[in-house]
């Protein structure tokens, strides 16, 4: 038996106080990895805040990152039935029934943020959608996370040129998919466009599938209630013109822009623990740079960001 499947018999109550258990952990090692990307990541974007709202606000992400992290092992553990009941609000359904209705098809714009695997589930009960799968590290993770989302409806595609064209006939037979487009792409798939103020490496993949089918674009996540008891999904209509645009860069940024008006709404339960700023144009990797490099990058894009605003 895979060992990941004793979070069957764990109640997910348990496996929360476990997971904030390990996240004051993390903070007592600040030069975690995952504390330090995240630090990284909050100076990047966020450079004027004062140290102790950065230490409370890394200090909520690191909770939040533990927390998704557990719930989603259980979510694959359990039959999908189970993570269906956890769900309690679906804030604007009627965009997603609409967005499900269109002939074009529909593409669910998730980020990396709340706990998406969660709504994975919730979100198969429409159809069958067709999604992208990149294998994780060993066999027997792999093999556990594929055998959770066996359960599902989907049909699981590879993250390849035969995996786009199956998304995109998908698309085009009316069906659905889902992509999380904040990832960092390849070079050769991605273009280089602000998130958060700080021009990177972007994936292109949701955009060009838009601007070829037309489909409708619904932006989904799944967001864990303050008490903890349970998820809210909340629906986001995306149908700002300049998302369908041909030139990929113009798409790629107004998709960006839309995956920033959702985080907003849940700022601390987004991944910043993902290095998604590993490319930059001028920096290169700021995870791996000097402190003297990565202060220079931030102030020179600090004036940048404010000369764009002046100019806009």
């Amino acid at each position: 038996m895979n060992p990941y499947h004793i979070f069957k018999y764990v109640p997910l109550s348990v496996l929360q106080m476990l997971a904030r258990f390990v996240a004051l952990i993390i903070m007592w090692l600040p030069n975690s990895s995952l504390v330090r990307t995240i630090k990284i990541n909050m100076r990047l974007i966020a450079p004027k805040l004062s140290e102790s709202q950065k230490q409370t606000l890394v200090k909520d992400i690191v909770r939040h990152q533990c927390l998704s992290s557990v719930e989603s092992i259980k979510s694959w553990a359990m039959l999908p039935e189970w993570s269906i009941a956890q769900i309690c609000d679906v804030h604007n359904i009627d965009i997603l029934l609409e967005g499900l209705a269109n002939p074009n098809g529909m593409l669910a714009i998730v980020p990396h943020l709340g706990t998406w695997e969660m709504m994975n589930a919730w979100l198969n009960q429409f159809g069958a959608p067709t999604i992208m799968y990149k294998p994780v590290k060993g066999n027997i993770t792999n093999n556990f996370v594929l055998q959770g989302r066996a359960r599902l409806n989907a049909t699981l595609v590879p993250t390849d040129g035969s995996g786009v064209k199956a998304v995109f006939k998908t698309l085009k037979q009316g069906g659905f998919s889902i992509v999380l487009p904040d990832h960092v792409p390849d070079p050769s798939g991605g273009v280089v466009v602000p998130f958060f103020g700080v021009k990177t490496l972007t994936s292109t993949l949701a955009s060009k599938l838009a601007s070829k089918t037309k489909c409708a674009l619904v932006g989904i996540s799944c967001i864990r209630r303050d008490d903890g008891r349970g998820f809210d999904i909340y629906c986001y209509k995306l149908d700002d013109p300049t998302l369908y645009d041909r030139d990929a860069s113009i798409a790629a940024d107004a998709l960006n822009q839309a995956m920033e008006n959702m985080i907003t709404d849940n700022f601390n339960h987004y991944m910043w623990g993902y290095r998604r700023f590993k490319n930059l144009p001028v920096l290169g990797n700021p995870y791996r740079a000097s402190e003297t490099a990565l202060a220079d990058f931030i102030r020179v894009n600090q004036a940048e960001h404010r000369n764009d605003s002046v100019d806009t």
